[in-house]
């Protein structure tokens, strides 16, 4: 009896450490948007037409993604034959491409809605959010190495 609650409470030990330090989606998607919001200076206007078109572009860049990860993730490249690794590169053209699209339809609806200045903030705030989110990534990696240290 002791070592089945004793492994229950390991069990649960590891799995909530585990997701203490997984990055939380909401969170950063939370904060994202918080940065975006600070850095384009919106009007009630532009966010209320902004945010929906801005959210839908995101759903689709995220499904082409989890869906790109997952063509690569089912395939072992050395187990390919020469026809499947060409049919491969073609699908990931085909996504390349969509995503290329995506962008191109983001820009034409944010044009109508928000200055060009403005849609070129986006992209800088984007950026630079990225930028912020690798540096906090990098700070809690070595933070954590050195700790096991």
């Amino acid at each position: 009896m002791n070592k089945t609650i004793f492994t229950v409470l390991l069990t649960l030990f590891v799995t909530t450490s585990i997701f203490a330090q997984r990055p939380d989606r909401e969170k950063i998607k939370t904060l994202k948007i918080a940065h975006i919001t600070e850095q384009l200076d919106l009007s009630k206007s532009e966010a209320e037409k902004f945010w929906p078109i801005y959210n839908a572009n995101e759903e689709a860049k995220d499904k082409l993604r989890t869906e790109s990860s997952n063509r690569r993730k089912e395939k072992n490249v050395d187990d390919l034959t020469e026809t499947e690794a060409k049919a491969l590169l073609l699908d990931m053209e085909k996504m390349e491409k969509q995503k290329v699209a995506l962008e191109s339809k983001l820009l034409k609806e944010l044009l109508v809605i928000l200055p060009a200045k403005k849609i070129i903030k986006l992209y800088q705030a984007e950026r630079s959010f990225k930028h912020k989110m690798f540096e906090e990534y990098k700070k809690r990696h070595s933070k954590n190495k050195s700790n096991r240290k």
